[in-house]
């Protein structure tokens, strides 16, 4: 066994994976086929095997240590990079067959790294998405354009907020401000880079609540999302895939994955998974082998 598929102490084998799907069987959003990502300057390879199909009203959460190449394969689920190596379909739609600004217009995309003018009013940045632009593109915006953005403001509870200026919002007001705009246009896979990052609590369990409503509202709708802490789960998440050195260590149902044991050979530290009402946690001893 190579060094890196060799399984941490205290944590299942590599090669048992969970189950993939929990037996809905919708259509198929993303499909992964032994892909990898290699760095051409140095050959450092960034994923490498990648096996993993997303399909319509699932929602994912994406974990691993830093580094372990989460970012990169959410880059490639937003058509943003090709793989080195094998196959990326997004919403039917093979990277290096299509044309990517066409496929990106059917992803929503939310990080904090976005750029949003700060001056902009919260209305006007959640039109921009419309567009796909960074300055709105006021032309462009008829009367459904911008009713629909003042009834996404409303489905993500900030409607209040459509007249004030984006860079006086709070982290938590920002984070469904973006999800609001990235929804502009009507997509099929929402993908969520750390949206909750440097949310104070209560700001945290508005977000919580607001992905649980969409879940709800939006049967179709597949999500990923990449956090550090399991806290931040909604209860609608019911899916987890397991990074570890660029490969996947596990996949499949939270039950079948968010156990102590994978979590310990994720993040190399024992680790101990609690579940309470639909919500996780996660805590750690000691390191391994200290």
């Amino acid at each position: 066994m190579c060094e890196e598929h060799r399984p941490i102490e205290g944590s299942p084998d590599v090669a048992e994976v969970g189950t993939e799907t929990d037996g809905r069987g919708g259509e198929t959003v993303v499909a992964l086929r032994d892909v990898g990502v290699h760095r051409h300057t140095n050959s450092q390879v960034i994923l490498s095997g990648i096996d993993w199909t997303v399909r319509a009203g699932e929602h994912w959460a994406l974990l691993g240590a830093n580094g372990a190449g989460k970012t990169t394969l959410l880059r490639l689920l937003g058509a943003l990079m090709h793989p080195t190596t094998g196959s990326v379909e997004v919403l039917g739609s093979r990277l290096g067959r299509v044309d990517v600004r066409e496929l990106r217009a059917r992803i929503g995309h939310v990080s904090t790294a976005q750029r949003v003018p700060q001056d902009l009013d919260v209305h006007g940045v959640v039109l921009t998405g419309h567009t796909g632009t960074v300055q709105p593109l006021w032309r462009k915006y008829d009367g459904e354009v911008r009713r629909r953005g003042h009834e996404l403001l409303a489905e993500l509870d900030i409607k209040e907020l459509a007249d004030r200026p984006y860079g006086v919002c709070s982290g938590g007001q920002r984070a469904r401000v973006l999800i609001a705009r990235a929804l502009m246009a009507e997509p099929a896979l929402l993908l969520l880079d750390e949206p909750f990052n440097a949310l104070d609590l209560p700001s945290r369990e508005d977000l919580v609540e607001a992905m649980q409503r969409l879940a709800d509202s939006r049967p179709e709708l597949a999500t990923v999302t990449v956090t550090h802490h399991l806290e931040e789960l909604s209860p609608a998440v019911g899916h987890t895939l397991l990074l570890r050195e660029g490969r996947v260590l596990a996949q499949g149902p939270v039950d079948d994955t968010l156990t102590d044991s994978w979590m310990t050979g994720c993040f190399g530290r024992r680790i101990t998974v609690v579940r309470h009402g639909g919500r996780w946690a996660a805590y750690s001893g000691s390191h391994l082998g200290s």
